[in-house]
C-alpha cells in the first residue's frame, strides 16, 4: 500500500510538473516499500540516487519555467530547492559512509518536505498561472 496516495490536491495544473510530481510520489512510495521490506542497504542507496537525479531534473525544469514566466516568487522557490538538494546530498553522502540517520528518518524528512512543497509552495505557482494565463479549452 502506498504511503502517499496521489489525488487531485497535488495538482498544480502546470504540465509537465504534475507528471513530475506523480513520479516523485512514486519514488517515495517505492522507497517506503523497500524500507518496510528490509531491502538491502544498497537498494536504499540506489533509490536515494534516483530520487536525487530526478529531483535535480525537476527543479531545473520548474526554475526555467518560472524564469520564462516571470514568476514573482522565483528566488524564494530556488532557495527552497537548493536547501532540499543540499539536505538530500548530505543524506546520500552520510548513507554511503554508514553515518546516516536511519533510512526511515531520511524517508520521513523527504516525504514531509515533498508533500508540503507541492501542496503549498508549488500550489502558489499553479494559482499564479491560473490568474495570469487562460487555460486551454476555456472561453
Amino acid at each position: 500500500m502506498p504511503v502517499v496516495e496521489w489525488d487531485d490536491s497535488f495538482l498544480v495544473w502546470v504540465e509537465p510538473f504534475d507528471e513530475h510530481h506523480k513520479h516523485l510520489v512514486d519514488l517515495l512510495n517505492r522507497s517506503h516499500t523497500e524500507l518496510v521490506n528490509d531491502a538491502p542497504a544498497e537498494c536504499c542507496g540506489e533509490l536515494l540516487d534516483e530520487l536525487s537525479d530526478y529531483v535535480s531534473y525537476h527543479f531545473v525544469s520548474e526554475e526555467l519555467w518560472m524564469m520564462e514566466n516571470s514568476y514573482p516568487k522565483y528566488e524564494q522557490h530556488i532557495v527552497e530547492h537548493n536547501n532540499y538538494i543540499k539536505r538530500l546530498q548530505d543524506f546520500q553522502r552520510d548513507y554511503k559512509q554508514g553515518k546516516a540517520e536511519t533510512p526511515l528518518e531520511i524517508f520521513t524528512f523527504l516525504r514531509q518536505w515533498l508533500i508540503e512543497h507541492i501542496l503549498k509552495t508549488d500550489a502558489e505557482y499553479g494559482r499564479f498561472t491560473s490568474a495570469h494565463y487562460k487555460k486551454p479549452g476555456l472561453t
